[in-house]
């Protein structure tokens, strides 16, 4: 099962280091990685998106709470919350396939942050799954470069 852990650690050096660490310690795969600081400088959030049983993930939180660096670590599976990652897409456009594209961009809400002659930039900011959609329905199209940020969360609740 997918699941999405936010933790919050110190903003110190080799503290994603140790928490990267100790899921290649155990060969668990990380599907996506986001980090940055917070509110406060001195704390920084990392989400993590990896794929495990109940019971693998129950004990990797356990083993990320002992790490020194970390002050808090919630499976946001497990609660309410809300998840987003963001799509930078780099799309090949021409006369033949520009109408088409821009269908796409609409159906979407995407947005074009940059056009040239040949190609369009494009962001999308949503679910994994709508970014999935959108790189599958481009998927007939010259699809020039993706960059995706990963998913990052937040728990709805207090």
């Amino acid at each position: 099962m997918r699941h999405v852990i936010s933790i919050l650690l110190e903003n110190e050096a080799g503290a994603l280091s140790r928490v990267a660490g100790l899921f290649s310690a155990r060969g668990f795969n990380i599907e996506s990685l986001t980090v940055a600081a917070t509110n406060d400088p001195t704390l920084s959030r990392m989400t993590i998106v990896s794929i495990g049983d109940d019971y693998i993930i129950e004990q990797i939180v356990k083993q990320l709470n002992k790490l020194i660096d970390v002050v808090e670590v919630v499976d946001l599976t497990a609660t309410e919350h809300i998840e987003r990652e963001l799509l930078l897409l780099k799309i090949d456009i021409d006369q033949n396939t520009q109408a088409d594209i821009d269908e796409q961009i609409d159906l979407f809400s995407a947005k074009i942050i940059d056009i040239s002659e040949d190609f369009y930039i494009l962001e999308l900011g949503g679910k994994s799954q709508k970014i999935n959609d959108f790189l599958k329905a481009l998927s007939a199209f010259k699809v020039l470069e993706v960059s995706r940020t990963g998913v990052t969360g937040i728990c709805q609740k207090r």
